[in-house]
């Protein structure tokens, strides 16, 4: 799994929060959870079958590999750039990109508050930065500079559908 070296050390709670203030994250495609918790997910691409060829027909999800309560990152990363913040009753969702390992995009969920508790940080080394964001009841919304569109279920952010966004032709420059 790239980005994690072992599942034996526990990041407790209180260490992913302060990772978090210091707006560091794992190096790889992972959702971090409040409570330690990490999914190391992978990016899938399918065609459909009627358009191969139009890069608009492409689906593309994000698919959990496995959870782990203990583990250790081989590398962190600065999450230094936000690009948009959203907030809905109490909560903020935010979305950047990561510069030391290249042009990761990133997306994250606080509870307002003195420095913005983490519920959760989705990284995904296989998207382009995410310059847009929005949050409601149900979910975070973010679009990538490439015109994708990622749905976080707030509760599930592992289950995320990615499609694209249909107002920007494809490819979109």
């Amino acid at each position: 799994m790239a980005g994690v070296t072992s599942f034996e050390a526990i990041p407790n709670t209180g260490r992913v929060q302060e990772r978090w203030r210091g707006r560091e994250a794992p190096y790889g495609d992972f959702i971090v959870f409040s409570d330690g918790s990490l999914s190391v997910m992978k990016l899938m691409r399918f065609s459909r079958h009627d358009q191969r060829d139009d890069p608009r027909a492409e689906d593309w999800q994000w698919w959990e590999l496995l959870r782990a309560t203990a583990w250790t990152p081989s590398d962190w990363m600065d999450i230094d750039l936000t690009h948009a913040s959203s907030t809905y009753l109490g909560s903020r969702a935010l979305s950047g990109e990561a510069h030391d390992h290249g042009s990761i995009g990133w997306v994250a969920l606080t509870r307002e508050g003195d420095e913005g508790v983490l519920e959760w940080l989705a990284v995904s080394c296989s998207s382009n930065p995410f310059a847009e964001v929005t949050l409601d009841a149900t979910s975070v919304t973010a679009t990538s500079t490439s015109g994708r569109i990622w749905t976080f279920p707030r509760d599930a952010p592992q289950h995320v559908k990615i499609t694209v966004d249909p107002v920007y032709p494809w490819p979109r420059g």
